[in-house]
């Protein structure tokens, strides 16, 4: 009883920081300048940028299970896909039921029992190798930018990506040298799953017809989902519209196109979502590779 009330306190808690953020990036720009934005939105584009979304999770999913088979859990692809997808749903759908890297977890602990430590290891990695990736994107985007803001930063920008690299290798090997040959494998897949959601992106800034500031968009956007990936909110709502909101404003980006691009997102993200309603009806069955 007391555990299932720390868990609804905990969501009231989340519900309550999102809407509060919404609210403050209400009360900083004119929520008629965002929906003029989005009107201006081209179908084409946008529909492009969903299937670069969708690639990415697939992406994803592909590099979980090379950490899932890498401590003895042998499911087949397509059980891992949509294993995932039921995942995304519980994490943006049922906030106040179990996540959906928990769900995956107990699952994979209850199907192949490799042992809890080994299978929180994994999904813990999977995430901070997706997350070392956005770090990677975000400094090189912001050696590539022409915008004051990161001159005086840009050594360190230099020197941050191949001690990123460094360290998160020396924490595999260190702390979890059993998945360290799966290390580069994943790696490449991070950087594929991160590459599409730029081009996600990408596609977004071309619907809403924005051809300046296009690196800075971007870099924008790899930071809110670092931040996004913080537990404070629901799925990431309004932590994310905060990061697009400051981002504009130390970068000299136009406010209401940067909230415009970040609804835009995680539209695409909840509709991708919401398919995963289909397994929590019907539970998927996991298969093994023979």
């Amino acid at each position: 009883m007391t555990e299932r009330l720390r868990k609804k306190g905990i969501t009231a808690l989340k519900i309550i920081i999102s809407a509060v953020l919404i609210y403050f990036i209400f009360t900083k720009i004119e929520l008629k300048d965002v929906l003029q934005t989005l009107k201006k939105s081209d179908p084409l584009y946008l529909f492009m940028a969903l299937l670069f979304f969708v690639l990415s999770k697939v992406l994803s999913a592909f590099r979980t299970n090379l950490y899932f088979h890498q401590i003895g859990a042998k499911l087949t692809q397509l059980s891992n896909l949509k294993l995932s997808l039921l995942g995304m749903f519980y994490n943006l759908f049922l906030p106040g039921g179990i996540g959906g890297d928990a769900y995956k977890g107990y699952v994979i602990q209850k199907t192949y029992q490799p042992g809890t430590k080994k299978v929180v290891s994994s999904i813990l990695l999977d995430r901070l190798s997706g997350m070392l990736l956005l770090f990677i994107y975000a400094c090189t985007l912001a050696l590539l930018s022409e915008n004051e803001f990161f001159q005086s930063f840009y050594w360190l920008f230099v020197v941050a990506i191949p001690l990123s690299i460094v360290v998160f290798w020396f924490v595999n090997k260190t702390f979890f040298n059993y998945i360290l040959p799966v290390f580069w494998e994943a790696f490449g897949f991070s950087a594929l799953v991160q590459l599409s959601q730029l081009v996600s992106i990408l596609c977004i800034l071309k619907s809403l017809s924005v051809s300046l500031d296009t690196i800075e968009y971007l870099f924008v956007f790899l930071v809110s989902s670092i931040v996004s990936v913080i537990p404070l909110t629901i799925g990431g709502i309004g932590s994310r519209e905060v990061t697009f909101l400051y981002g504009a404003e130390w970068l000299g980006l136009d406010a209401s196109t940067s909230i415009g691009i970040s609804f835009t997102f995680f539209l695409i993200t909840a509709l991708t979502s919401l398919f995963g309603v289909i397994y929590h009806f019907k539970k998927p069955k996991l298969e093994s590779v023979d």
